[in-house]
């Protein structure tokens, strides 16, 4: 089996064609008529998979030009929340490449944004314990990164001195 030189052009010929698969248990190979047209090893670690980078839409293979620490570099140019921000996109995936999507949509808010309206929410965003993409767009476009920030301690609720009031020895 010719694994992983599969001929670009005829699988993307094959698009939306009903195709079949052959399953073994080191590789799969896609056939149309009867001919293989891409074949591809299995991985051999179980609950785990290969990528063939010929077999990833051309937007995908375009992402595998990024590495982990350029889009960390790329961050760290907007600030250090930015920064913290995608080490944590790319660092609660199984693999740091699942994360270079959600990285780049939150650098590209710079361009909308600016960088320091940008790092305001990465920071807004951490303080809340909201570190996604996500929850960093929905600062911006609400302006929530132009309001100071909560402050630390300064909102928790502390119990007044009573003698009714045990405290946490008591139940030791």
């Amino acid at each position: 089996m010719n694994v992983g030189t599969p001929d670009v052009v005829i699988v993307a010929a094959h698009v939306r064609q009903e195709v079949h698969a052959r399953v073994t248990r080191y590789g799969v190979e896609i056939l149309h008529g009867g001919k293989r047209v891409a074949a591809h090893a299995r991985s051999r670690l179980k609950g785990k998979y290969t990528t063939v980078a010929e077999h990833m839409p051309a937007a995908y293979r375009a992402h595998m030009e990024w590495t982990p620490s350029r889009l960390l570099n790329w961050g760290a140019s907007i600030g250090v929340s930015a920064e913290a921000i995608v080490r944590h996109l790319l660092t609660n995936r199984p693999h740091p490449e699942m994360g270079y999507r959600a990285c780049l949509g939150l650098l590209s808010l710079s361009r909308k944004y600016g960088k320091e309206r940008l790092e305001a929410a990465c920071q807004r965003a951490l303080v809340i314990g909201a570190p996604t993409q996500r929850s960093v767009r929905t600062i911006l476009q609400t302006g929530s990164d132009k309001q100071p920030l909560p402050q630390s301690g300064a909102t928790e609720w502390q119990s007044p001195l009573h003698e009714n009031v045990r405290g946490p020895k008591y139940y030791h």
